[in-house]
């Protein structure tokens, strides 16, 4: 399975790590420079550890690189975090960087594109663009973490909405607990 991941400057980019770290597959990775200074802010990383989990990087300027390209094979796009912005030219039909390009793509060929937005509140206006995507086809995955699997740690609501990304293009994982239903009471 080739994965293209997308990382926007949208605060969340532990998602970004923890699901470039889990993922398998060849995993194509396109960072935003935005996000670049929200890795570092938010994780104490750098641009090239992230490339160090990807099989390619490419620069998102390059509107010339592989992913681009409707006879480029992938098999899913995942744009997380996937800010307000990047999900407004999505909706509108603006292509022009290689994350809004390749989610394009994504749309136009009928490949999954999951979007995992980190914003909140939201305004009808990105209510109204997250509607449009997903009748387009894209699945919107709102970093929502549960809490019946009883989080002890941050990574442990980072691991339940990667999980859920995993979940969404078919890959199996040990993230999180699955839920198997309310507990019986005793008495």
């Amino acid at each position: 399975m080739r994965t293209v991941v997308g990382v926007t400057g949208a605060s969340g980019a532990p998602y970004a790590v923890r699901l470039l770290e889990t993922l398998d597959g060849e995993i194509d990775l396109i960072l935003s420079r935005d996000a670049e200074d929200v890795v570092r802010l938010e994780t104490g990383r750098g641009p090239a550890d992230l490339e160090k989990l990807a099989t390619r990087s490419f620069r998102n300027d390059d509107l010339t690189s592989a992913p681009a390209s409707g006879s480029y094979p992938f098999d899913a796009m995942v744009i997380v975090p996937c800010s307000g912005t990047t999900i407004a030219k999505i909706a509108a039909g603006i292509a022009d960087n290689l994350i809004t390009r390749a989610a394009a793509v994504a749309l136009k060929e009928r490949r999954r594109l999951i979007l995992v937005p980190r914003e909140t509140p939201l305004s009808t206006i990105a209510v109204e663009n997250l509607l449009k995507l997903a009748n387009s086809g894209a699945t919107v995955l709102p970093a929502m973490p549960g809490f019946y699997h009883r989080p002890k740690r941050v990574e442990d609501l980072v691991d339940f909405v990667v999980g859920r990304i995993l979940d969404q293009i078919g890959q199996k994982h040990e993230l999180v607990e699955r839920w198997k239903g309310w507990p019986k009471d005793p008495a």
